[in-house]
């Protein structure tokens, strides 16, 4: 070969050296399930310049609150069409599609801690099997986080399984709602709006809210000075899920990088986000007129054996649901926490 012929073909080589990789660069838009300014919310734009730093540049993410391109409960269809390249959000928003996401999302009851709920994705089984429901909507499934497990705001201390017979309480339609049902209370249908209003006016004794640092802030322990927490029923599942197609097109090495970049995301969420709750604690304690109730570990059996019942329900009714609650409930027997 002469000089002339090996000059050309570095020439050329350095061209598809360099046209590969610009192909590795991916601009990415996610929307999100939370507001702007809220404290998941700049978890989450954190993530995003995380993920850009880590990458040197080769994947960014344009982080978009709720509502921005879509409906809430309509990024699953715009991420599988590309609309959107991906979300994080509450994996329940779409169980009008298939009971399996209301399972997957939030079992009422299986979880009191993030890191319970990433237990099961990561040593259980559920990534994968999440990833057989996503993928034939075009999307793929990258991780799980979660913040704290919602508190209970109560009037009355409420200790037991047994403490709930009775007790007038706020809590959503749905796996929520049977599973106090069930458990002895009378659930009430009311919006987050109007929970203030009802426990000091006494319509209601006790709510299946937010988080305790949220429910702080709205002035919740003013009403109901008998707070549950930890809490132990309500724990979301906050998935991170990307376009399919886009996902399989990226090299390894980046694949690499978003994966472990959900992992810093689902790690930085449960700190910041258990921070608050127990600052939150914390100051209520120094009040003295607020007494934080903390169910054993006992009595939060008790009322996942409760909720497990609800599971069922929605066990039956299609194919991935069942194939969620097996999954589960095989995964909890093994921990010792069914």
């Amino acid at each position: 070969m002469t000089l002339k012929q090996i000059l050309a073909a570095t020439v050329v080589a350095g061209f598809w050296s360099t046209a590969a990789f610009a192909q590795e660069t991916y601009q990415l838009k996610f929307q999100s399930s939370d507001n702007s300014g809220t404290a998941a919310f700049e978890v989450q734009q954190d993530w995003a310049k995380h993920l850009a730093e880590v990458s040197g540049g080769r994947i960014t993410v344009e982080m978009l609150p709720v509502g921005s391109i879509v409906e809430y409960n309509e990024t699953l269809d715009a991420v599988g069409a590309g609309i959107l390249d991906g979300h994080i959000t509450d994996s329940s928003y779409f169980t009008g599609k298939d009971a399996a996401f209301a399972l997957i999302g939030n079992p009422v009851g299986a979880y009191s801690s993030a890191e319970e709920l990433r237990g099961f994705f990561n040593d259980g089984g559920g990534k994968d099997l999440y990833n057989e429901i996503l993928n034939p909507y075009g999307v793929q499934f990258l991780g799980a986080a979660a913040q704290t497990a919602e508190a209970i705001p109560s009037k009355v201390p409420i200790d037991s399984v047994d403490d709930l017979k009775g007790v007038k309480m706020r809590a959503p339609e749905g796996m929520v709602q049977s599973a106090f049902a069930a458990a002895g209370a009378s659930p009430v249908n009311l919006p987050q709006s109007e929970v203030f209003t009802s426990l000091d006016k006494g319509v209601i004794s006790a709510a299946d809210a937010t988080t305790l640092a949220t429910n702080d802030s709205m002035g919740l322990h003013d009403v109901a000075k008998h707070p549950i927490w930890p809490g132990f029923h309500s724990l979301p599942l906050n998935e991170v899920s990307m376009n399919k197609a886009k996902w399989d097109a990226m090299p390894d090495d980046l694949k690499q990088i978003m994966t472990e970049s959900v992992t810093y995301y689902a790690d930085d969420l449960a700190k910041r986000i258990t921070e608050r709750d127990e600052a939150v604690a914390e100051k209520l304690r120094a009040r003295g007129d607020v007494t934080i109730h903390s169910w054993s570990e006992e009595e939060k059996k008790k009322f996942r054996q409760i909720a497990q019942d609800q599971w069922q329900v929605f066990a039956e009714r299609s194919e991935n649901a069942r194939k969620v609650f097996d999954r589960l409930t095989a995964y909890l027997k093994e921990e010792g926490r069914l």
